[in-house]
């Protein structure tokens, strides 16, 4: 990993720290050197900052830049369950335990990695360990996502996020019997301040509104429909821990003791938006998979 080194000038002074990083190397995207920072390989004043810190004359900035092999998204083939796609967009039915891009102790096997060898070009603005990629969902939760293939369309779809225009809906088996039919969780997220990769309702934290309607109730359990406002980290998981209706199976914010399943029960099914060329709006599907099936028809059998 190469180091470098460099103080901020007068002329940048009250500049953002990723503003100014970006412009010392011409190969150096910005949406890169925001992960860069977010990973802690940029550091001010041997301290780790955010992107947005106001830099001050004077300042030392410390660059760890990773190695060319590290910022590689190799290509694989894989067998991708793909519900639509055109010149500009694809959208995936994302099986659950298949990570989105590579990261640490997942370099290969991701769907970045198989949309690099299905489509060939993709958006490069989220840099090059994310090509195409609009939004995420996690590791364990299976269903819809979106891609972009070239960087118009990407900024497109971006802006419709922030616009909150876009349709997000999921299933969830959640522990316990919600009494409401009907209801809408408004709590800011961000880090946990005391445990540092997960996610918590903190006062600080970013809006983040998820709304809820139930489809099915059990004996200790609940089916949900969550449809998403805003789309924040784990925004689901960490809602319905925060009201007392964990997700079954969820190994960081659900109880220990839990039904029979790898990771949490959340299933994206439905994803809408409007295309970022012809202005339609699209809207798609994705039934639940077998697993999520069969844990239901064991519930009702036990019922």
């Amino acid at each position: 990993m190469e180091i470098k080194k460099y103080t901020i000038l007068e002329h940048q002074h009250e500049e953002r720290l990723d503003k100014v990083v970006a412009s010392l190397h011409k190969e150096w995207s910005r949406s890169q050197v925001q992960q860069w920072i977010k990973d802690g390989n940029v550091l001010v004043n041997n301290r780790q900052s955010k992107a947005n810190y106001k830099c001050t004359t004077g300042d030392d900035i410390t660059i760890q830049v990773p190695e060319k092999d590290e910022l590689i998204v190799s290509p694989e083939r894989m067998d991708l369950d793909i519900a639509y796609e055109d010149d500009d967009v694809i959208v995936i039915n994302k099986p659950k335990g298949m990570v989105v891009h590579p990261a640490a102790g997942h370099s290969s096997g991701t769907l970045a990695n198989g949309l690099k060898a299905h489509c060939g070009e993709l958006s490069d603005l989220n840099g090059p360990l994310r090509p195409g990629i609009v939004h995420r969902i996690d590791k364990d939760t299976s269903g819809l996502l979106m891609a972009a293939k070239n960087n118009e369309a990407h900024q497109q779809l971006v802006g419709q996020l922030v616009d909150k225009t876009v349709t997000r809906k999921y299933c969830a088996l959640v522990h316990g019997r919600v009494p409401h039919d009907d209801g809408t969780v408004d709590a800011p997220i961000g880090r946990d301040p005391e445990h540092r990769q997960r996610m918590a309702v903190v006062d600080n934290g970013k809006k983040a509104v998820t709304h809820f309607h139930v489809l099915e109730r059990f004996q200790d359990y609940t089916l949900l429909e969550c449809t998403l406002e805003t789309g924040r980290t784990h925004q689901i998981r960490v809602h319905m821990q925060y009201i007392g209706f964990p997700l079954v199976g969820d190994p960081t914010y659900g109880p220990k003791k839990t039904l029979q399943l790898e990771g949490q029960a959340l299933h994206a099914g439905l994803l809408g938006f409007q295309h970022p060329r012809t202005e339609e709006y699209l809207e798609f599907r994705a039934p639940l998979p077998a697993y999520f099936t069969t844990l239901l028809a064991s519930l009702r059998k036990n019922d």
